[in-house]
């Protein structure tokens, strides 16, 4: 069905350097048969996955705290409250999550579970995010975490009761959208009450 919508003209890479940002002009088809000429921009940094890590029995969950220079540059702190995260980097979703837990969070999960995938910001940006959800104890605590050194990352890992992270979500300490996704999910699936 796309196929008799869409006619690529041009694709110009405007820029390779951290990923891949592209300029593509296209006639698209709208529904009343009439086609219009469109420019858009596509930001492609590859898919990712994230994870809500949450004890059932202590009803908590665990996040990490880091520095995110967009949201320092749209009038926020640019420290934001999050679940673990990575792309993918040729990997299956479930490895490179596990693999981020451990760097991240200093814990090691053997189970992880897809709750659902999604588009974050589709008017621009490629990525499609993998969502995972996975228990932890204290026995799963393998280092500090923190995140690589080389990687830029400097990671604070967070312990908090749900209820905390629920309340730190309607006041605004919680911005991030796909944590804000994942603790809405454990709300409704997973700790509620």
């Amino acid at each position: 069905m796309p196929e008799d919508r869409i006619r690529i003209h041009q694709v110009e890479t405007l820029s390779d350097d951290w990923f891949l940002l592209k300029k593509t002009t296209f006639d698209y088809r709208r529904r009343d048969g009439s086609w219009q000429r469109q420019t858009r921009e596509t930001y492609d940094r590859g898919n990712g996955a994230t994870i809500l890590l949450y004890n059932r029995a202590q009803r908590t969950v665990l996040l990490v705290r880091q520095f995110r220079f967009p949201t320092y540059g749209n009038g926020h702190d640019g420290f934001l409250i999050e679940t673990t995260a990575g792309l993918l980097d040729h990997a299956s979703p479930e490895e490179r999550i596990k693999a981020e837990v451990e760097e991240e969070t200093g814990y090691r999960v053997s189970e992880v579970r897809k709750v659902f995938e999604a588009f974050m910001s589709p008017g621009s940006v490629t990525e499609r995010l993998y969502f995972f959800v996975g228990e932890y104890d204290a026995a799963s605590r393998t280092g500090d975490g923190g995140g690589i050194e080389e990687e830029g990352e400097d990671i604070e890992v967070l312990e908090l009761p749900m209820a905390e992270a629920m309340a730190m979500v309607a006041d605004g300490r919680i911005a991030d959208g796909k944590t804000i996704m994942l603790l809405q999910y454990a709300a409704l699936h997973l700790l509620q009450g």
